[in-house]
């Protein structure tokens, strides 16, 4: 049997369409046989992911923790395999998602200063109840409102990361958000860190810093690092022994990203899960 591990996945318990449920389907569908369910600042879709499953699909649960640094600067880490019962790290990410409603209404609020028609309630009509609130809802909104075509071109005008409208997150820096993976018994790796096409990005020397804090790895392949950004990152990887890994940020229709359109190794994987002492894959 192909072995296809997909590292990064998110459902509409945050800002991707399909249901937890449905998008282990659809990964079963795509021959994945590991999948990690990664939603921003959550861990709601986990149960309903499992019931789902079945004996070809090994399940890795996990959240895509947001980030900021001193330097106002948007960081996600991918957290694996952590005890989602931990007090600490339910309380970040839940203080996170508390503080995206005052982000969007500011973010709403420069839009409508630009003329354009759009309220926070269309933002809410776009949001599944109990799911994490974020720029892909807020771009939902302005598709129905006839603002943009779809997605994309709402993030590609407005909403990225270098746009005059753009707010960034209130939430916990890197370093502590290491910290709280890591004390939950989960595998902290820094999602795509050299994604220069999502805005400004960090410096080598700052993800250095970071290994010295604990960080367990890096996602290296991912669409939107190119061929020089991830040899940059392998050479990090390979300095620092480090996890590498590589997901494919599947959204369901959100985004263009398709399911397994990158992967992750089957011996880095192994070397996740024995790092990892607050949960196990579930399942395959």
């Amino acid at each position: 049997m192909t072995i296809k591990i997909d590292l990064h996945t998110h459902s509409n318990e945050s800002d991707g369409t399909d249901r937890p449920g449905e998008l282990v389907e659809a990964a079963i569908k795509a021959g994945i046989t590991h999948l990690a369910l990664t939603d921003h600042d959550s861990v709601a879709g986990w149960s309903d992911a499992i019931a789902h499953q079945d004996t070809s699909i090994t399940l890795l649960l996990g959240a895509e923790v947001s980030c900021q640094t001193k330097e106002a600067l948007s960081v996600h880490m991918l957290g694996l395999l952590f005890d989602p019962e931990n007090a600490a790290l339910r309380h970040a990410m839940d203080q996170t998602r508390s503080n995206r409603v005052t982000r969007m209404e500011r973010i709403v609020g420069r839009l409508q200063e630009a003329g354009m028609e759009i309220t926070i309630e269309d933002v809410y009509a776009q949001l599944r109840e109990g799911a994490t609130l974020g720029r892909p809802h807020l771009a939902d909104a302005m598709v129905k409102r006839g603002i943009v075509k779809d997605r994309s071109e709402a993030f590609d005008k407005f909403l990225h990361n270098r746009s005059k409208y753009y707010i960034p997150d209130a939430s916990p820096t890197p370093e502590e958000s290491i910290r709280l993976i890591k004390d939950a018994g989960g595998v902290a790796i820094i999602a795509h860190p050299f994604a220069s096409l999502r805005g400004r990005i960090i410096s080598p020397e700052y993800l250095e810093s970071l290994v010295e804090v604990g960080l367990d790895g890096i996602e290296i392949d991912h669409r939107d690092h190119n061929e020089g950004e991830r040899e940059a990152l392998r050479e990090l990887t390979r300095r620092f022994g480090l996890i590498f890994s590589g997901g494919s940020d599947y959204h369901g229709t959100g985004k263009e990203n398709r399911l397994a359109e990158n992967t992750t190794d089957i011996a880095q994987f192994e070397r996740i899960v024995a790092r990892a002492t607050g949960f196990s894959p579930v399942g395959g």
